[in-house]
């Protein structure tokens, strides 16, 4: 069976803004219009398609990025079908404590639509995304939305892209008036003006463009095509010349430069009105990237670890990535990928290079947000999901086991708040666990511990939503009620100075005796200096190094793994108040071993207590996570902002304006925020609005670290 949408017509992109920004409901007209949804949903009335867990239609707020296939004919080819696209878009979401969601949509994506609102411009989370994006080198559109709101103002919003994401946006459209007096877009390419009528906005026409906007419109036209001719000698040769250059040859060299991130086209409309989005879709057929545009993906063959690539290609070699889980009420495990190069049937076996194993794949379904279409046979470049398969993770690649790759994996960032959670009753302790396991596979951010001197169960997430989110669906899911504890800030632990420690583990019992000797270094972990290349007998982890220097067998090789097992275990136990130990490098360097008496078990016990006294004589210190927030609220309460914020141990780094309202950033740690919005709120009237996210890890104050040390014992 062959594909039946050309490589070059299917478009993989996100759709992702600010929590509030209107991105949903740009999703919701994009599904109504492309034919894929008969009634608009809407956030307030809870009925989207897009965000189709109960969580999100009752805090109108999109938590899982859901995954939408659907069909676009541009505008501008009227009854033309021969020029209508496949479009698989994954609406994201915009809360900070979901922001692994957005991450490993990047991964997967070609191109991205940001949406801003139209009154507050970029916000704290667009620039998050908008730093996503730029790790991914994602091509974007952007798109100013909710122009007819009060207080709306497209060049306000346009200013603060260019001065807080990139001066490489442009406008490509502007608006015909605002706020009430919304009425369309002119589009400066074509010079024409458009507006939306019927019930939906459904039936797109053009005009002339009002007199009162011909001089605007002929100057930023001007604007955006000195822009375009810049990145084509050729073109610019002419312009400069005076020639007229066709708008064909203009959307042909605008695309490749969209493609290249070199330039960033500004769109304008109202998703809630019903106005501009046909022409979002049109922007995406016409700038962002097919899957042949961009380089082929890169990964490594996991036999010859010699690194390779592999073209958007059905007769390359089948290569796909788990971006992720998810389950299904109704057909149980989803594992979502996306395939870079290749085909594969339903019913096909695929290897899975992470683990090893090769699993059959059953089902593969094509998703329409919360309905499933069954489909035989993917192809590069498409976005579907596979029923059952057991033994995958996010990141894991999907291949033959004749041609196996790696693909480049997704890093998230590590959890920062933790607490207690435990079952009700003895029926709810078992649930639990198996609640847990399935939830921590579909969220990477979200992990389950537990303490090894209480036996309680751990949950650690990246904030108190995203927390209270996974016991909220432990309950309704999976029908689990739990007590929770006190959130509480992930601490880790460091060294600041080096130590040389020799430790003998000796036992003589009865029967054979243990016999186990190390001498150890510990030093803080240097960063790895880009292009260079690690020593052969340096192992070298996230956050540690162990380094083998066992010169002539005076500790046998079969003891060498136990030794760094023992250590990681001490890592992880921490040792100054039991919180994780990092950025540690372990230098093994002597020893000795009994012909009869050492044993695996001996220099394992031998590592933990080298590297704990090490430790100790190393200058430990406490690590507390730095949140950077932003506060946006109104004049008057700025001195009681700021002084909140200094009584919280935080550091105001600037303060701004955001239209009538002022805005205040500042690093705080995240063990000062619990409860902030809360006095937020009760000291601003409740107008004060704050956006926390992880920036970093610090020092804590020696008094700080004194009284948590105290606590934990």
């Amino acid at each position: 069976m062959a594909r039946d949408y050309p490589l070059e017509k299917v478009r993989n992109f996100g759709i992702v803004a600010h929590v509030d920004a209107g991105k949903t409901t740009t999703s919701e007209r994009i599904l109504y219009y492309t034919g894929e949804s008969h009634k608009i949903g809407e956030v307030h009335e809870g009925n989207t398609v897009t965000d189709w867990m109960e969580q999100e239609r009752e805090r109108g707020i999109t938590i899982t990025a859901a995954a939408i296939t659907c069909f676009w004919n541009p505008t501008y080819m009227g009854s033309d079908t021969s020029y209508k696209h496949r479009f698989n878009i994954i609406d994201t979401p915009g809360h900070i404590d979901f922001t692994s969601e957005v991450k490993r949509s990047m991964r997967v994506l070609d191109g991205a639509v940001v949406v801003f609102d139209g009154v507050a411009g970029v916000e704290p989370q667009s620039e998050t995304n908008w730093r996503y994006a730029e790790e991914a080198n994602v091509p974007r559109v952007c798109y100013i939305n909710k122009l007819d709101r009060t207080g709306a103002s497209f060049e306000k919003s346009y200013a603060s892209i260019l001065e807080r994401l990139s001066t490489k946006a442009v406008r490509a459209q502007i608006p015909i008036g605002s706020e009430g007096d919304f009425a369309g877009v002119i589009d400066l390419l074509t010079m024409k003006a458009y507006k939306f009528e019927g019930e939906m906005g459904q039936n797109v026409s053009t005009y002339e463009i009002p007199d009162n906007l011909k001089a605007d419109a002929e100057k930023y036209r001007h604007e955006l095509v000195e822009r375009i001719v810049e990145n084509d000698d050729a073109l610019m040769s002419e312009y400069l010349e005076g020639k007229e250059v066709s708008v064909e040859v203009l959307k042909k060299t605008l695309r490749k430069a969209v493609v290249d991130n070199k330039i960033f086209p500004v769109l304008t409309g109202s998703s809630l009105k019903n106005k501009g989005v046909q022409l979002v879709l049109d922007a995406v057929v016409d700038y962002l990237p097919s899957p042949l545009d961009l380089p082929p993906a890169k990964g490594h063959n996991t036999d010859t670890g010699a690194e390779e690539t592999r073209p958007a290609s059905d007769d390359a070699p089948f290569s796909a990535l788990v971006f992720k889980l998810q389950v299904d009420p109704f057909v149980g495990a989803l594992a979502f990928f996306r395939v870079y190069s290749g085909s594969m049937n339903a019913g096909d076996t695929v290897y899975n290079s992470a683990n090893n194993k090769k699993e059959r794949l059953g089902r593969i379904v094509r998703l329409q947000a919360d309905k499933r279409e069954d489909v035989k046979t993917v192809y590069a470049g498409e976005i579907a999901a596979a029923v059952g398969l057991k033994e995958v993770k996010i990141g894991h690649t999907l291949c033959t086991p004749e041609n196996p790759i790696a693909l480049e994996s997704i890093v998230f960032p590590e959890p920062v708040v933790s607490m207690r959670i435990e079952p009700k009753t003895k029926v709810d302790q078992e649930k639990m666990g198996i609640a847990l396991s399935r939830l921590s596979d579909e969220d990477p951010t979200f992990r389950v511990t537990s303490d090894p001197e209480t036996g309680e169960t751990i949950v650690s997430g990246m904030g108190e939503l995203h927390l209270e989110i996974i016991v909220d669906r432990m309950k309704r899911e999976f029908s689990v009620e739990a007590s929770t504890g006190k959130p509480q800030v992930a601490y880790r632990e460091t060294i600041q100075g080096t130590a040389d420690v020799e430790y003998k583990h000796i036992k003589q019992t009865g029967g054979r005796g243990q016999y186990g000797h190390v001498k150890i270094r510990v030093k803080p972990l240097e960063p790895v200096v880009e292009g260079q290349k690690v020593k052969n007998n340096v192992d070298r982890e996230d956050h540690f190094e162990f380094i083998n220097n066992i010169k002539g067998g005076v500790i046998p090789q079969e003891y060498i793994q136990p030794i760094k097992k023992g250590i990681k275990e001490a890592m992880d136990r921490g040792v100054l108040s039991g919180f994780p130990v990092v950025d540690v490098s372990v230098d093994l360097y002597d020893g000795s071993y009994h012909e009869v008496d050492s044993s695996e078990i001996a220099f394992k016990l031998a590592a933990i207590n080298a590297f704990q006294e090490a430790v100790q004589k190393a200058k430990p210190v406490l690590l507390e996570p730095i949140m950077k927030l932003e506060v946006v609220t109104p004049e008057k309460f700025m001195g009681d902002v700021t002084g909140m914020i200094n009584s919280k141990r935080g550091s105001v780094e600037a303060m701004g304006e955001r239209g009538q309202a002022r805005v205040v950033t500042a690093k705080v740690p995240l063990s000062e925020m619990f409860g902030f919005t809360t006095q937020l709120r009760s000291l601003t009237e409740g107008r004060g609005v704050p956006n926390l996210e992880f920036s970093h890890y610090a020092t804590v104050p020696r008094n700080v670290q004194e009284e948590i040390v105290a606590s934990r014992k």
